[in-house]
């Protein structure tokens, strides 16, 4: 059963517990996605991993940048 969110935690608590669950979700992911790497068992060439990996870098900058939005000045000339 899912943990509920306490009415009492604050904003700083359920930031902490909210980004622990989902960093270690993805975390496990690409752990899992790893064991594709098993030439033994799979079979995949340089293009397909360039096209994970770009996929995957692309998708760390956008959620990156969702951090860093709030910190931007605005745009003067």
């Amino acid at each position: 059963m899912k943990k509920r969110a306490d009415p009492k935690e604050t904003k700083r608590g359920k930031f902490v517990r909210l980004a622990n669950s989902r960093t270690n979700a993805v975390l496990k992911q690409l752990k899992v996605l790893g064991n594709c790497s098993n030439t033994y068992v799979y079979d995949y060439s340089e293009e397909d991993i360039n096209k994970i990996f770009r996929e995957i870098d692309k998708h760390v900058k956008e959620t990156r940048a969702k951090f860093g939005s709030s910190l931007k000045k605005e745009f003067k000339l």
